[in-house]
């Protein structure tokens, strides 16, 4: 795929969409880091309904880790895998109070070094919470990047890598919410919904669903 495809890609995608962001709902970067903890293997959906429960009361690392695990694992256990999110989420509670003041760092090592915290999680916070341009790819992103040729990939940090060459550096900041929201409700797992797409006819994939 040419730069110039590309980049008419991202145009239309901020046209029908000039102020893209995360599904998850949260008021504050300790909100967003622990709600897109949770949400590994599982929908932001299922994750609002339970941080709805908690962060009114809970919403702090203080106020979290005097909860505890048991606490949190009440509210969260309607999440896939929620003991082990229960664990690491009272674990970095104490680690932000301890090594952090109680605030979200904004580099992705320290980021990192959170229990639970991946490159993904850590590319969320920093994108949408402090506004870096990172790339944080999901299986939707990495589905979109590959099916439509944006940025083929054997592997999630190949994708991110040829997303930060490729994405014109205008469009970089939001590019990441634009691709999961195509990957999500366009551009699905089993069959995309190619006539109702809007990048169709720049697309490069191969089997396009047919109207």
């Amino acid at each position: 795929m040419n730069a110039a495809k590309r980049r008419e890609i991202f145009a239309r995608l901020q046209a029908a969409n000039p102020h893209p962001t995360t599904e998850l709902e949260y008021d504050t970067p300790f909100q967003l880091l622990i709600a897109v903890l949770l949400s590994a293997q599982a929908t932001d959906k299922s994750v609002n309904i339970a941080t709805r429960k908690f962060f009114p009361r809970y919403g702090t690392p203080q106020a979290l880790l005097a909860l505890g695990e048991e606490g949190l694992a009440e509210y969260i256990k309607t999440i896939g895998l929620y003991r082990t999110k229960a664990k690491n989420t009272i674990a970095t509670c104490r680690i932000l109070i301890e090594q952090h003041g109680g605030e979200v760092p904004q580099t992705r090592e320290a980021l990192e070094a959170l229990p639970g915290v991946g490159r993904k999680t850590a590319n969320v916070v920093l994108n949408t919470a402090f506004g870096q341009p990172t790339m944080a790819v999901d299986t939707h992103i990495f589905r979109v990047s590959n099916r439509t040729g944006i940025a083929p990939g054997k592997n999630v940090l190949e994708v991110e890598l040829k997303l930060e060459k490729f994405v014109p550096r205008e469009y970089m900041q939001d590019a990441h919410h634009w691709l999961i929201l195509q990957g999500r409700y366009v551009c699905v797992a089993r069959k995309p919904k190619c006539p109702q797409c809007g990048i169709s006819d720049l697309c490069e994939f191969k089997d396009k669903t047919p109207a």
